[in-house]
């Protein structure tokens, strides 16, 4: 499709007008998708190619805020701001809607779902009873829908989980008690083990499923992100592997050179480590309890 185009003075102006705002990113992805004189690996791309990497950065966003890189999220939030513009462009390229349509999209959007703000509503309710609300709202824009419909399939698989969950909740389809979200876990547990021992491997990876969605329930209930979770246990995995590593290093050694007593015994010998440092620091663990 041929849009309508900026002469290539006008561009220029406007692509190195750093007062610009958003008008000269849009017009910087025009001329990167432009396919006489963009850049080829833009032109080659469609939905499907660049939506992995809208993916990554929406998690590099996520890693800056946890890690408080406050340096890094300004140019994380570029990345994937530059990943709508992308995606609108090639739309617009398709004739479906352009990225002008998408910004009035999400406005109209957020005045219909707030009329505790733009109408007559009163303001005067729980941020929980705004979440009850802004759930009614969708549940009316999406008409007779099933409770399910709508969950991104692309989502991280534990927080589709948590969602997925928190759906059904709402209709009463849910564990009364934390408490017995762990005899569940149990019960899981149990079934993973008969899997191992007397079903084939589909099976077994079915039970390990149904396992790791019964751990996200239990991180529901208790208030916890399972992705925040399962992040902060990677870094610290590798964190204190990395000093196994380290004092097998000093002795000349590698891990391969190492068995699994020694290696469990440096295991043991980092985890306090960590634990003396926090102590020495007065620093509270990540969820505010002190550190035993």
């Amino acid at each position: 499709m041929t849009l309508p185009r900026l002469d290539r003075a006008e561009s220029d102006r406007l692509v190195r007008d750093q007062t610009a705002g958003i008008d000269r990113l849009v017009e910087i992805m025009a001329r990167l998708r432009d396919p006489d004189t963009g850049c080829p690996w833009d032109v080659a791309q469609d939905f499907a190619s660049i939506a992995p990497y809208t993916l990554e950065e929406a998690h590099e966003v996520a890693d800056a805020i946890r890690r408080r890189a406050w340096g890094e999220l300004k140019g994380e939030l570029g990345d994937l701001l530059f990943q709508s513009v992308f995606h609108a462009r090639m739309a617009e390229e398709a004739g479906l809607f352009s990225f002008a349509d998408v910004v009035a999209a999400i406005s109209d959007k957020m005045i219909a779902r707030h009329p505790h703000v733009f109408g007559d509503e009163s303001r005067d309710k729980t941020p929980e009873q705004q979440t009850r609300d802004w759930e009614a709202l969708k549940a009316a824009e999406r008409g007779r829908a099933r409770v399910l419909d709508g969950v991104a399939l692309a989502l991280p698989a534990l927080t589709r989980a948590v969602k997925l969950q928190n759906r059904a909740a709402r209709v009463g389809f849910d564990w009364p008690s934390t408490a017995q979200v762990l005899d569940k876990l149990a019960e899981e547990a149990r079934e993973v083990v008969e899997a191992r021992d007397r079903l084939g491997p589909e099976a077994l990876a079915e039970e390990v499923g149904d396992l790791i969605f019964v751990v996200a329930n239990i991180a529901r209930h208790l208030k916890v992100d399972p992705e925040a979770a399962l992040r902060a246990a990677n870094a610290k995995f590798t964190r204190r592997f990395e000093r196994i590593e380290d004092w097998l290093a000093e002795a000349g050694k590698t891990p391969a050179d190492s068995d699994l007593a020694e290696m469990d015994a440096l295991w043991d010998r980092a985890k306090a480590e960590e634990k003396a440092a926090r102590k020495a620091a007065g620093n509270p663990m990540p969820d505010g309890r002190a550190a035993v």
